[in-house]
């Protein structure tokens, strides 16, 4: 008998044999399935768009983000010019006073609203704003002719004016003044309401009290610019994940299960705009200034999904590891096309995820969806290994791959640490259990 082979036998034999051309089909095939990994991606960046679709029609149909803006008050400066020709000529200028003090003291209860399989936070809040006015003002009396104190007017910057649940009534001093919709200053401040004032003729050099309770909902956000010499902001509701935004954090604040309290103090020297001034548009150095919280779902499902869909190759290469390992310790060889049920297998799991999340708790949505992808792991691989050892490897593997992914995404703020030390303690305990095998003597061939 001729014991001599072909090339065609010797390149055959290379092909089922090679552990370069083995490792290098694990390879591309990994690569391969990055493409439905990518996919997935896609559906849950699609899923996640159109939760913000529904988001804004809510907010469309409750009220927006809300944004309070004032009081601001305002008196026409009448000034007299003589032109060349010697006529006179009239030009009315504007002069806006900001408060001394402003004080606001709100209450946001938030609420969920649903549309379809979709939830939206929006929130109605109860607000008093109280602080005084100093008529002590300088004025360039250079071609001055009149200062119209009986047209001076206050206007309350309001973002969306749908939000006002109640009629707002406004105290000046001993007085009660009816509030009308719409802003005077709409250079300045676009959507708001206004309050036509008694003559301050007599009320010069004095200091004027003010208050009016405003009830409003919006969504999202509720935000407010310091305005006052001293601004006071005291907010508190029983939402639990807040985000504090703005140019000012704030100075104290406490943030619970049972909800949040935050108190802001902002004085006229830390914003870019003077507490009195003439025909000047400040809207942008106001914006500039604006302080707030954000209402925000605490790393909603479809964050944790896409968070967990970044894993999807650390997942499939190890799982592919361990089949790779059983090839050379247990000597069974495995197709590429057996690889490749698995693979697809894996990437199943983030589909499941996605759309039972939607459905109910992303815990119970996660604890389903890795079940049924182990449990079809298991079961094919059993066939496969034909060992209870490796069959028990993969496993355990399986279970600690998707224990650690649930632990990484609860612990938002500590994903970074988590995820690079699991990575560290994978690649320790690979090398550990692949210390005494001999790559360059090693073969596929079967037992």
């Amino acid at each position: 008998m001729n014991d001599t082979q072909s090339p065609f036998d010797k390149v055959n034999s290379w092909i089922k044999n090679s552990v370069g051309l083995k490792l290098g089909t694990i390879t591309i095939l990994m690569l391969l399935l990055l493409i439905p990994a990518s996919m997935i991606k896609s559906i849950i960046s699609e899923r996640e768009m159109l939760n913000q679709s529904v988001l804004n029609e809510v907010s469309q149909k409750w009220a927006g983000k809300q944004q309070i803006n004032g009081p601001i008050l305002t008196i026409p400066l009448l000034y007299e010019y003589e032109v060349e020709d010697g006529k006179i000529i009239t030009k009315t200028k504007y002069l806006y006073l900001l408060p001394e003090q402003l004080t606001v003291t709100g209450k946001i209860e938030p609420e969920k609203l649903k549309r379809g399989i979709y939830e939206v936070v929006v929130y109605r809040s109860a607000m008093q704003l109280s602080g005084q006015y100093n008529l002590k003002v300088k004025i360039d009396e250079d071609h001055l002719k009149e200062i119209k104190y009986n047209e001076a007017f206050l206007t309350v910057g309001i973002s969306d004016l749908r939000g006002i649940e109640d009629q707002i009534t406004l105290n000046w001093g001993k007085q009660k003044l009816d509030v009308q919709p719409g802003s005077k200053l709409s250079e300045m401040i676009t959507s708001g309401i206004s309050i036509d004032l008694p003559d301050l003729s007599e009320q010069i050099n004095t200091n004027i009290d003010f208050s009016f309770n405003l009830n409003l909902q919006g969504s999202q956000n509720l935000s407010f610019i310091p305005i006052g010499s001293t601004t006071n902001v005291n907010l508190s509701s029983t939402w639990s994940s807040p985000s504090f935004n703005g140019n000012f954090l704030p100075d104290n604040r406490e943030v619970t299960d049972e909800g949040f309290s935050a108190d802001w103090k902002i004085l006229q020297l830390n914003r870019n705009y003077p507490q009195t001034w003439v025909d000047k548009n400040m809207r942008e150095e106001m914006q500039y200034s604006a302080l707030g919280v954000d209402l925000i779902m605490p790393l909603d499902d479809y964050q944790k999904s896409m968070r967990s869909s970044k894993y999807a190759v650390m997942t499939i290469a190890l799982i592919f590891l361990v089949f790779f390992l059983v090839e050379i310790l247990n000597g069974r060889k495995i197709h590429p096309f057996q690889y490749t049920l698995v693979g697809l297998a894996l990437c199943l799991f983030y589909i499941l995820l996605i759309s039972i999340s939607e459905h109910s708790n992303f815990n119970i949505a996660y604890l389903i969806s890795a079940g049924i992808t182990s449990l079809m792991i298991l079961i094919y691989a059993k066939s496969v290994f034909k060992s209870k050892k490796f069959t028990g490897v993969l496993t355990a593997t399986i279970l600690g791959i998707y224990g650690f992914l649930f632990v990484t995404l609860q612990l938002a703020d500590y994903a970074l640490l988590m995820g690079s030390i699991g990575l560290a303690l994978i690649l320790g305990i690979t090398m550990y259990f692949t210390r005494n095998i001999n790559w360059y003597k090693i073969n596929m061939k079967t037992e």
